[in-house]
């Protein structure tokens, strides 16, 4: 007879059966031996130690370092053309070394990078040349990206666009990314007396690479200055500033130490004296290792360097326009890796060495430690600093080109039109006209990136402490006689936006120094009244800098000192005229 199980009994066989499946899992199952995935780390939340640190909170995840083994599996691959010059350590730490090593940011998205340091820019453009015409023949080619400094931009992108003019538009050079910033180590080194009294450069020789971006510091010192630059290598203008033109950076410190000498004719008023002179350099303009070497030899003081004017020289990366477009998520992989290394050499100091020190395989020279040190840069004196870089994490780069959230002010372009214009005026043959700004750069990638990667603009950006500025002592100091005003009252006058809107654009790429402008009025009428209306019109000058995009920790108090401060004889009308005016004044950290 069959036995009928009630159901109490059911459920509590039921029971016994679930307990020896869980007793099985957790005696057996649980503890074969099997094949398992090997554990990996990608991350781990750590505490942020370095100075500057762009990470905090739970965003502060430590990445595990690259391995030192090359990697050769990426299917992208390219040559990465780069200078000596510690802006670029994120790429170095986004490919693991000089090849893309395993685990490295470049290995993970899938990209075979070969770093190649080339300090001469001319074989640069070749190298990009030559891979733009392989290209079009083959579009298998491997990729070829070169890295210059900011200013130097305008003239060598024009002069690839001219180069490759024949191949079409869609194979135009154009520039896309920025991954750091000279932040101290490009400067002009000098005599003291040339820091405190701009108006010594007049007469003064400085040596440093033609059109570089050294010399692009002493040529906006000198704008911002109302000094004259003269930039013909065969004369000699007592008015002006001179220039000597090594072959390189590093030979330019070697001449200066050296005390080189060179005879030159005379030149006044832009025409020859029929007399020569022999001079030699009293100032150099260079980069490290060069500042370190010049200041162990003949020695000087910083003049003005990437500190001061500290949007001058971001490295900017330039390719072929028609790669970019058929390689844009490598491109975009490559914008995200280099933004994630800029925040982690940022925030963790052992991160910041072991970045530093892959440049003495990049660059074949020096130490790990000599890296690290002038990275960081060093304070020698008050008037003295060596080094100084700095990495761009996506909030850094998003500020740099105006597309951030909070800030529209396209710093870059400004930097790029005004060296543009610099050195089209200085060097009409070499850069008679230069690329728009808006063919040169593609701010797509960069815009897709934070579209697509909110998450990274954790990371903050760089900011100024304007309230550590040194009022002491100016960078510049700038008259200007054509802002012009309503009688009696403070509105500008439309005519005047132009030459507000280049005010505008040069302190925009003097983003170190703070500014402060003050008004002055000739002798006429009530002296009270003329200090309040010259004080109303300088805080006019600022609101307009202000509605443009500049923030107000920027400005000092605006100032009016009406007629205490002639430059000029009142009387006489061009005198009063000179007399009314509104200066501005630079000053560094």
């Amino acid at each position: 007879m069959a036995t009928t199980v009630k159901t109490p009994g059911k459920i509590l066989i039921g029971l016994v059966f679930f307990a020896l499946l869980i007793s099985a899992k957790v005696f057996w199952w649980d503890k074969r031996p099997r094949e398992v995935q090997a554990s990996s780390t990608y991350g781990k939340v750590s505490v942020p130690d370095a100075p500057e640190a762009s990470l905090s909170g739970t965003a502060a995840i430590k990445l595990e370092l690259p391995s030192d083994k090359v990697s050769g599996t990426g299917t992208t691959k390219l040559t990465w053309y780069i200078m000596a010059w510690q802006s670029q350590n994120a790429i170095a730490y986004a490919n693991g070394g000089k090849q893309t090593t395993k685990n490295s940011l470049f290995d993970k998205n899938n990209l075979d990078v070969s770093l190649v340091r080339q300090d001469d820019c001319a074989q640069s453009v070749t190298e990009l040349v030559k891979f733009t015409k392989s290209y079009k023949d083959d579009p298998n080619t491997p990729g070829v990206f070169i890295t210059f400094m900011g200013s130097g931009i305008p003239a060598y992108i024009s002069s690839i666009s001219n180069l490759v003019k024949d191949l079409g538009p869609e194979y135009q050079p154009v520039a896309f990314l920025s991954t750091g910033k000279s932040f101290g180590e490009d400067q002009v080194i000098g005599d003291i007396k040339y820091k405190n009294d701009k108006q010594k450069l007049k007469g003064a020789v400085l040596i440093g690479y033609r059109m570089d971006g050294d010399n692009d510091l002493a040529l906006k010192l000198c704008g911002d200055n109302n000094v004259k630059f003269n930039p013909d290598e065969t004369t000699y203008d007592p008015d002006a500033l001179n220039v000597m033109y090594p072959k390189d950076f590093l030979d330019a410190v070697v001449k200066y130490n050296a005390g080189y000498t060179e005879t030159r004719k005379i030149v006044k008023n832009g025409k020859t004296t029929g007399k020569d002179t022999t001079v030699s350099a009293d100032l150099v303009a260079t980069w490290t290792p060069g500042d370190v070497n010049a200041h162990a030899g003949k020695g000087g003081v910083t003049i003005i360097s990437t500190r001061e004017y500290s949007s001058i020289m971001p490295n900017i990366t330039i390719t072929c326009k028609k790669w970019l477009n058929d390689h844009r998520t490598d491109a975009e992989n490559i914008t995200v890796a280099t933004a994630m290394a800029g925040d982690q050499i940022r925030t963790f100091e052992d991160v910041k060495k072991y970045a530093a020190g892959l440049n003495v395989e990049i660059y074949g020279e020096q130490t790990a430690e000599y890296w690290y040190k002038y990275y960081n840069g060093v304070k020698i004196d008050d008037n003295t600093r060596l080094g100084g870089s700095m990495v761009f994490n996506l909030a850094d780069m998003a500020n740099l080109f105006g597309v951030a959230e909070n800030s529209k002010v396209d710093i870059y372009r400004a930097v790029y039109n005004t060296f543009g214009t610099l050195q089209s005026k200085y060097y009409p043959k070499d850069l008679p006209t230069y690329l728009d700004y808006t063919k040169a750069f593609d701010k797509s990638i960069l815009v897709t990136v934070i579209s697509n990667h909110p998450e990274l603009l954790e990371g903050k950006a760089v900011q100024v402490d304007y309230s550590k500025t040194d009022m002491t002592t100016s960078v510049s100091n700038k008259a200007y006689n054509n802002i012009e005003f309503d009688l009696g009252s403070s509105t500008i006058k439309p005519q005047s936006y132009g030459t507000l809107d280049q005010i505008f654009q040069d302190v925009t790429t003097a983003d170190g120094t703070k500014i402060e402008i003050s008004g002055h009025t000739d002798n006429t009428g009530d002296n009270n009244s003329n200090i309040t209306l010259s004080r109303e019109r300088a805080q006019a000058v600022i609101d307009y800098l202000k509605h443009k995009g500049l923030k107000q920790e920027r400005f000092s108090e605006s100032k009016g000192y009406g007629s205490s401060k002639p430059v000029a004889d009142n009387q006489t009308a061009s005198g009063r005229a000179q007399n009314r005016r509104v200066e501005i004044k630079l000053f560094g950290q």
